[in-house]
């Protein structure tokens, strides 16, 4: 069976995602990374066929070297939210041998991305499949954001296009900052190329079906653009029906179980956007005031489009497609309960609201670790208390009178050379800290002690509570997104010029 799968996604600090650890796992390779010092280890991966990077004829040549590349890439982004690099991932298909599938994706990778000046870290996978199920081979491409220029130098993902009066000068905003758009440099983000790379994709795959006498076709499109309801079920013919009746499962059958499965969770899906449309109505006139903005992005349709694309690029035989269908259903249901808890109805809404999560996260890191921090201290003095508890008698041996002699003493301190070093380091530490007095407040350090662990691990499960939601949070914003940047680019422009705007 034929099958169409092509998926972008961006690789964002914000996710807590980077470049090396992506591309580590792509090309199932070990590799350190210097922007955070961790090291990502997918050697034992399996199903890694090929990996290459192909580069435009202006790229340093040191980018041939994946671990060279993805830490120049961690390195010259210096925001703790920065956008690193775009994932593509595509499917192979099953009726070309692994070497036409390999010349086919790396033919369609020179023409339409490394001859635009894009760098691609290239990686073919086939993993073993489940015993009945499909093979799934695919091939990822991960290509930097940032531009090169034709140096070989990096170059801005963004310019400015400043407003200008009748006369040619600048416009300032009320702020006193210029006003300004802020265009990117390259069109690898925009909706229109995504739909080109799609629409070519299949365009290749298809004529390569002509070429080999395939009677098979794959399509770039939508179910909606295709003019599709639902999901219509395939035929079976005789033969099928005659083995199901048997009791003998067959592919074809398993499939039309899923698709009879799937259309059930799609109309409870329907009502329940309904649903969710009602309570948006009726938050709105809880609210007893116009909105300000005058054209509202709801929440409700974005997540409904969202999920309709993740179910269009989900795995097409038979048992993964149900299993991918239910998570995504359960993940739209997830996001649509906690919004309507919160009340967030709207993007602007969603934004602020992020923002105050994000808020609370920051905070209750601070005092967490501020909590630590004075707990490793009060754990320090009681650990130096009873240092000089148990090492004080041997210190105050060497006092009395039998060691009032210099040989005696100097005997006595070789023997116990180890203790009384200890001890007097120990006594200047508690100096140090303005503990020179021998009768130290334990008493209040445990309690001290006792109050701040039972209120850091109280922070600590709230912690991840928010955790869990900013989690969530991130999810909805990147569905959100995504339905923006392929269905609403005219939205998806102006909410991040109002972003940009807002940050100066």
């Amino acid at each position: 069976m034929a099958l169409y799968h092509f998926h972008v996604t961006q690789i964002k600090r914000s996710e807590g995602r980077t470049a090396v650890a992506s591309a580590a796992y792509r090309a199932g390779e070990k590799l350190h990374n210097l922007w955070d010092g961790e090291t990502h280890d997918y050697t034992k991966k399996g199903g890694v066929i090929l990996t290459e990077i192909l580069l435009p004829e202006h790229a340093p040549a040191r980018f041939s070297d994946r671990y060279t590349l993805w830490n120049e890439v961690e390195q010259v982004e210096k925001n703790y939210n920065a956008q690193l690099a775009y994932s593509f991932d595509l499917a192979l298909q099953n009726e070309f041998s692994l070497e036409e599938n390999i010349a086919l994706a790396r033919a369609f990778i020179q023409k339409h991305f490394v001859a635009d000046g894009m760098i691609c870290d290239f990686a073919v996978h086939q993993p073993d499949r489940e015993e009945g199920g499909i093979p799934n081979p695919h091939f990822h491409v991960l290509v930097p954001i940032r531009p090169l220029k034709a140096d070989g130098t990096w170059g801005a993902k963004q310019r400015r296009v400043y407003h200008l009066d009748k006369d040619g000068n600048r416009i300032k905003k009320e702020n006193g900052q210029w006003a300004f758009d802020a265009v990117p440099t390259t069109n690898w983000g925009k909706s229109e190329t995504l739909e080109q790379w799609r629409a070519a994709w299949a365009d290749m795959v298809n004529a390569k079906f002509q070429e080999k006498g395939i009677s098979c076709h794959i399509d770039h499109r939508s179910y909606v653009d295709q003019g599709l309801d639902l999901i219509p079920t395939v035929h079976e013919g005789p033969h099928i029906r005659k083995m199901e009746k048997k009791g003998i499962r067959t592919e074809k059958g398993e499939l039309n179980r899923w698709i009879k499965a799937t259309n059930r969770m799609i109309r409870s899906m329907r009502a329940t956007i309904a649903a969710l449309k009602e309570w948006i109505l009726e938050a709105k006139e809880m609210l007893k005031e116009p909105l300000k903005e005058p054209q509202e992005i709801y929440l409700a349709q974005l997540l409904s489009e969202a999920h309709t694309m993740r179910n269009q690029t989900a795995m097409t035989y038979a048992r993964g497609k149900t299993k991918a269908k239910k998570n995504n259903l359960k993940r739209f249901m997830d996001a649509c309960n906690y919004l309507s808890r919160q009340g967030v109805l709207t993007l602007s809404d969603f934004e602020k609201h992020l923002s105050s999560v994000d808020e609370k996260v920051e905070s209750s890191k601070s005092s967490m670790n501020q909590k630590q921090q004075r707990l490793k201290e009060l754990q320090q003095l009681l650990e130096d208390a009873k240092t000089y508890g148990e090492l004080k008698p041997i210190a105050d041996e060497m006092k009395k009178e039998k060691y009032r002699f210099a040989k005696a003493r100097e005997k006595y301190k070789a023997e116990h050379e180890g203790e009384l070093r200890r001890f007097y380091m120990t006594k200047r530490k508690l100096k140090e800290k303005g503990f020179d007095k021998e009768l130290f407040p334990l008493k209040a350090w445990q309690k001290e002690f006792s109050e701040l662990s039972a209120q850091r691990e109280a922070e600590y499960q709230e912690y991840k509570l928010i955790q869990k939601e900013l989690t969530l949070l991130y999810q909805i914003k990147g569905d959100v997104d995504r339905v923006l940047r392929e269905t609403h680019p005219d939205l998806m422009h102006s909410h991040q010029v109002k972003a940009q705007e807002a940050a100066l």
